[in-house]
Order: C-alpha cells, then structure tokens, then sequence
C-alpha cells in the first residue's frame, strides 16, 4: 500500500518556504506520494441561500495543484503527486488535459489526477461555469481529456465541449490516472464506471458504505476490481492513533493508498506539521 501525506496548506498561510519544507521533507521519511486539495475562489458562507455548506470560506487560502506539483517536482526524485481533488467542471477542459499532460511528462509520470464536482456554487460562478451540470459534465471530460492525451487529432463534439481536427501536444507517455473523488452515489457510479480508481475521504467508519458501493458497482460494469485503486484519505485526526489505527485497517482492507493529514491538530510550523508526518511513517513500519 502507498503511503501519502495532505498538504496542510489552510494552516501554513501560503508560505513558500513551507512548500519547500513539506515537499522535501515528505520524500526524505519516504512518502510515496504528496496528495492536495483545490479550490480556486474562497466565498464567505453569511447570509447566502442556498446556504454554502463546504468547510472552507474566503480566510482558507490554497495553492493551484498543478503549479503546486510541478515547483515540487523540480525540487524532489521520487516523490509522486495526487490532487485531491480537482473540481474538473469548474475548469475549461482542453486547458485542463493541457496543465496535466505537461505536469505529468516534465515530471516524470510523477502525478495522479484525483477528480471531483465540489460544493462551492460562487466558485462555479467565478469562473464561468454551471453548477447544476458539474455530474453530467464531468463524464464528458473525463473522456474527453483521454481521447486528447491518446489522438493524433481529434474532432469531439460534446454536450459541453467540443474541437475540430485540434489536438494537445506534446502528449503524455501514458494515460494519466484518473481518480474519481466524492461521497455521493452519483460519484460512486462515476467512479466504478470510470475511474482507474476511487479516492474516499474521512474516517474509515464513514467510507465503508462507498466503499462497498464502489466495489458492488465496479463489479457490475465488468471492472477488473483486483487492480482498481482505493485510497483513504484520513482528514480531521484527533490524535496520532487515530491515523494509525485507521492506516492498518484500511491495508487490511485492501486498500491500495492511504494518505494522512494533520490539519486541525493544533500545528502552527511547517516543522510541526512534518514532525507529526515523521510518528506516522515510523508507526507504518511496525
């Protein structure tokens, strides 16, 4: 099983000596992999109907995963990289096939695109797009972007988006893994009938249901199950046992990644936070 760590970027103010710190740090404990969430407009939640009902408000500040990864792929060797997620339907696709095939190659096949629709309706409006089509859009993108990273030159007409004899290049060596994120029914559908994987978030407790989904519905669509990805991405720990506890069970489980966070413990230093992320490795190899 893989061993990530979540970028605790709310808590460190965008400091980029953190990024160093953390980046590094997370391929000298041996890290796998380096795993961040997106959003690009932060929105105060007072007085808004429909009420904004997500955890993070216009004081949360978070870097773009694709420049995010590819500064710290000029800085680390091995260490992979995994968005958690990107809010695909909020973004114009053909510049998102674009920003992750250049990621993936000058990184070295180093990233993971983790996918998602999100909650934030003012970040939909910002940037132009239609939240009440994000599930419906982002099947189409998912596909699209494959056919972009694979064609010589493609004519695509979608629902959402299309392009005449166009193409984006260069392309990646490979098909980028697309992960599919969410804790809906309509995301497990979305990620047992696409995903080459399917990215849970929470307490282990929470995630067995989808869990069980995803694996009954991969099933039915004639996925090969034995190699499809499971990650447990363990958010709001209390303490170190909780991570650690959770990390095995999940491995027992069959889990296939399994990425710890430490925002929300009361760590105010890159250090600190890189320190907690040191006990978690050490317990992992007993």
């Amino acid at each position: 099983m893989q061993l990530g760590l979540v970028y605790p970027q709310i808590e460190l103010g965008g400091d980029p000596d953190a990024v160093r710190t953390l980046g590094r740090g997370a391929e000298e404990l041996g890290y796998d992999y380096l795993l961040a969430y997106d959003h690009v407009v932060g929105a105060e939640h007072a007085d808004r109907e429909p009420a904004l009902w997500g955890p993070y408000t216009e004081n949360d500040p978070f870097h773009d995963p694709f420049v995010l990864f590819a500064y710290l792929a000029g800085l680390t060797e091995k260490l992979e990289f995994a968005s958690g997620v990107i809010i695909l339907p909020q973004r114009q696709t053909v510049l998102v096939a674009k920003q992750a095939a250049d990621l993936d190659l000058l990184s070295g096949e180093r990233f993971r695109m983790g996918v998602g629709v999100g909650w934030n309706y003012v970040e939909y409006e910002a940037l132009g797009q239609d939240f009440a089509t994000r599930g419906a859009r982002a099947n189409e993108q998912i596909e699209f972007m494959r056919r972009l990273w694979s064609e010589p030159l493609l004519d695509w007409k979608g629902e959402f988006d299309q392009i005449e004899r166009g193409n984006v290049l260069p392309q990646p060596k490979r098909q980028i893994p697309i992960w599919v994120g969410g804790f809906s029914p309509p995301a497990f559908r979305r990620g047992a009938a696409m995903g080459d994987g399917f990215m849970f978030a929470g307490t282990l407790e929470r995630t067995l249901p989808g869990l069980a989904q995803v694996n009954e519905m991969g099933a039915a669509n004639g996925r090969d199950m034995e190699n499809f990805g499971r990650e447990l991405v363990r958010t709001n720990p209390k303490q170190l046992s909780d991570t650690v506890d959770e990390l095995r069970r999940w491995r027992d489980l069959g889990g296939t990644h399994f990425a710890a966070a430490s925002m929300g413990m009361g760590l105010d230093s890159a250090e600190g936070h890189l320190d907690y992320f040191a006990q978690v490795m050490d317990a992992a190899k007993n």
